[in-house]
């Protein structure tokens, strides 16, 4: 059994740069860690790639030879690749032997989720054929915090994200460390990753001419969301390594690779794998112990 992060969001959310630096922050800990690169319009990779769809498929001769667009084009590319899942279980195969946690850099169109099922066959192969437990790690860009109505959009798509996926997911809210650059926010930060009564956000629209007229509309979407009561954020600042460690502990729990330990490879003291809740002074002062030691990993992998 092999343990990934399915990495999701919008375009600009910061997917390549979390990619990079989660694939550091795990090496420092001690995985072995491969990304697999799935946008073919990314060809300034930022990581180590260990698979790239570039490989298989060129996006520009894609688009030149059957004049499509950018987005027709990428749609194309991910449908080839669901139907050439061969040379995709080629390439995992050995890096899934010698035990490789594998991050999965996904395309930001919405499109890939919600119309077309190539993205979802590539997904499927991935847990149903290659045993790959997977998380879907979305990101979705602070800065949206600083607007009502696209924070709403975002917590639209973050719903309709899980809904179609299928898979553990995390919902991440990336560059929290810049969102006072951002603009002066309504609220405190905690309003927005736990996605709080959404009614009090509504009324910060503006009573322009677009505002009004669009007001109805975002309390029924709020409401929706509500509802579901599925969604809420968890604040990362890349470079804080403390920040990275809580998105890992929640993926890790979210995939099971904390019972890994099962087979003697688990991280984690037995007491955060089966422990109680976070209210538990006893969890509490695990958790900050196993912190406290992960630091001390990262810092003795840390170059001079």
């Amino acid at each position: 059994m092999s343990f990934g992060q399915l990495v999701i969001g919008p375009p600009g959310s910061g997917k390549s740069t979390y990619c990079h630096g989660m694939q550091q922050y795990l090496q420092l800990t001690g995985r072995k860690v491969a990304v697999m690169n799935l946008d073919p319009a990314n060809d300034a990779l930022p990581y180590d790639c260990s698979v790239d769809i570039a490989d298989l498929v060129s996006l520009d001769a894609v688009m030149t030879s059957l004049h499509l667009g950018p987005n027709g084009g990428l749609l194309y590319c991910m449908d080839f690749l669901s139907e050439n899942l061969d040379w995709l279980e080629e390439r995992l195969a050995p890096l899934l032997q010698e035990g490789y946690y594998i991050i999965i850099d996904c395309p930001g169109q919405v499109e890939l989720f919600t119309l077309r099922s190539g993205l979802q066959n590539v997904i499927k192969a991935l847990t149903d054929r290659l045993h790959i437990r997977l998380a879907a790690v979305e990101l979705v860009d602070a800065h949206l915090c600083s607007d009502a109505g696209k924070f709403l959009a975002a917590l639209l798509l973050s719903l309709s994200s899980m809904m179609h996926l299928e898979l553990p997911h995390i919902n991440v809210l990336s560059k929290a460390d810049l969102v006072e650059a951002y603009g002066e926010l309504h609220f405190d930060l905690d309003y927005y990753t736990e996605v709080q009564d959404l009614s009090r956000l509504v009324d910060t629209i503006g009573e322009d001419a677009f505002g009004r007229r669009y007001r109805k509309l975002s309390e029924a979407l709020g409401e929706v969301i509500e509802d579901y009561g599925l969604v809420n954020y968890t604040p990362l600042a890349i470079e804080d390594k403390d920040s990275v460690q809580r998105v890992v502990a929640l993926i890790d729990k979210a995939t099971g690779y904390v019972f890994a330990g099962l087979a003697g490879k688990s991280p984690y003291p037995p007491e955060f794998v089966y422990g109680a809740g976070a209210a538990d002074s006893g969890a509490a002062d695990m958790w900050e112990r196993h912190q406290t030691q992960q630091e001390l990993r990262v810092h003795e992998r840390e170059p001079s």
